[in-house]
C-alpha cells in the first residue's frame, strides 16, 4: 500500500524542516511548501491525503487557502495556529478545516490528529462507494443517490463527498430527530475529535447549499438539545 502524502504549508522552514523529518520516520510521504502559491503549484497536478496548513501565512493566509480547498473537495485540513485563541478555532472550522493545533504542539498529538482523520475519510470515502439506484426529493429539489448529484428545479447543485453523504443520512430518516452521536454512528467513519462541533461545521456548509436563508433553515432545522432534524415537505 502506498504511504499516505501529506501536504505542510507553512512559512517557518525549521517546522516544515522538523515535520518533514518525524512525520516521514512514521512511515507518510511528507511535501512541505513555504506558502499558498506553492501548495497550489503541487495540487495542480499532484495529490496530497491529507493538509497541514498555517493560519499566518505570508500573502495569501490560512483561512483563505481552507476555503478554497473546501470548495474544491473534502481533502483533510489541519490548521495550525501560534494564536491558539477560541475566535481563531471556530473561524477555521467555519471555512472547512477539519481540526485545529495551537503552537507550540507535541508532534506525537500531531500524528495522533492525523492518524483519526485518515481513518475517518478513508472509511467514509468506501461507504460513499456503495450505491443505489434511488432519487429523493424534497422541495425544489432531487437527489439522485446513484449519480451523487443535486438538482434544483433542473439546475445541478455541486456538492462535495461529505455533503453528498450528510444529506443522504438527512434524507433517509427524514421527520426523525438525529443527534450529533447518531449521526457520526450513521456516518460509520467520523470518529470522536478533538472538535466536538465537526458535525455541526458540515450541516451549515450543508445548508448554505439548499436552504433559501441559512440563518432561517426550513429543511435542516436544529432542535435545541437534541440535534437535528431534517424536514422534506410535501
Amino acid at each position: 500500500m502506498d504511504s499516505k502524502r501529506i501536504l505542510v504549508v507553512d512559512d517557518d522552514a525549521g517546522l516544515r524542516e522538523l515535520l518533514q523529518e518525524y512525520l516521514s520516520a512514521q512511515g507518510f510521504q511528507v511535501i512541505a511548501v513555504a506558502d499558498g502559491k506553492g501548495m497550489d503549484e503541487y495540487l495542480a497536478d499532484k495529490q496530497a491525503d491529507l493538509v497541514i496548513l498555517d493560519l499566518m501565512l505570508p500573502g495569501e493566509d490560512g483561512l483563505s487557502l481552507a476555503r478554497r480547498l473546501r470548495a474544491k473537495s473534502d481533502l483533510p485540513i489541519i490548521m495550525l495556529s501560534a494564536r491558539g485563541e477560541d475566535v481563531d478555532r471556530i473561524i477555521g472550522l467555519e471555512v472547512g478545516a477539519d481540526d485545529y493545533l495551537a503552537k507550540p504542539f507535541n508532534p506525537r498529538e500531531l500524528l495522533a490528529r492525523i492518524r483519526a482523520l485518515l481513518r475517518r475519510n478513508e472509511k467514509v470515502a468506501d461507504k460513499a462507494e456503495i450505491k443505489k439506484p434511488e432519487e429523493h426529493r424534497f422541495g425544489p429539489f432531487l437527489l439522485n443517490l446513484e449519480s451523487r448529484d443535486l438538482h434544483k428545479n433542473g439546475v445541478n447543485i455541486p456538492l462535495t463527498a461529505g455533503e453528498f453523504n450528510l444529506l443522504r443520512i438527512f434524507v433517509d430518516h427524514s421527520n426523525r430527530v438525529l443527534s450529533r452521536d447518531g449521526i457520526m454512528d450513521l456516518l460509520k467513519g467520523y470518529e470522536r475529535s478533538p472538535f466536538d462541533r465537526s458535525i455541526d461545521v458540515r450541516v451549515t456548509r450543508l445548508r448554505r447549499k439548499i436552504e433559501e436563508d441559512a440563518s432561517a433553515p426550513l429543511y435542516i432545522r436544529t432542535i435545541w438539545g437534541e440535534g437535528y432534524l431534517f424536514v422534506p415537505g410535501d
